[in-house]
């Protein structure tokens, strides 16, 4: 999860160059940036969670960012920002790691 969540990271830091030396596209490409750098941050930190809780918090945290990430891929995606190869293949790894996620959170809270 961590290495997933940090390669697609370095994905969205590389989107966002092209974005805005390409696109000349500054404000969504912004919102992007945040929230696909900020789902690894969340694992990353949620490795080192003080307890089950904090740990289950924290990847909380990154599938919602994760969620918002997916948002702003359709959205760039929709206003021709992206063309349908680069959507799907972003939106391909975001929604992996969203399924992942899923998945680890529902099982940290159902125990």
């Amino acid at each position: 999860m961590r290495e997933k969540s940090k390669q697609f990271a370095i994905r969205c830091v590389r989107l966002y160059k092209f974005l805005c030396d390409e696109k000349r596209e500054f404000v969504l490409s912004k919102q992007l940036l945040r929230s696909g750098t900020s789902i690894g941050a969340n694992v990353a930190e949620g490795i080192f969670a003080q307890s089950r809780l904090d740990f289950a918090a924290k990847l909380s945290i990154a599938q919602k960012e994760a969620a918002e990430t997916e948002y702003w891929i359709e959205l760039l995606a929709a206003t021709d920002y992206l063309n349908e190869v680069e959507a799907q293949s972003m939106l391909s790894d975001c929604r992996e790691l969203l399924k992942m996620l899923q998945s680890i959170t529902k099982t940290l809270y159902n125990k």
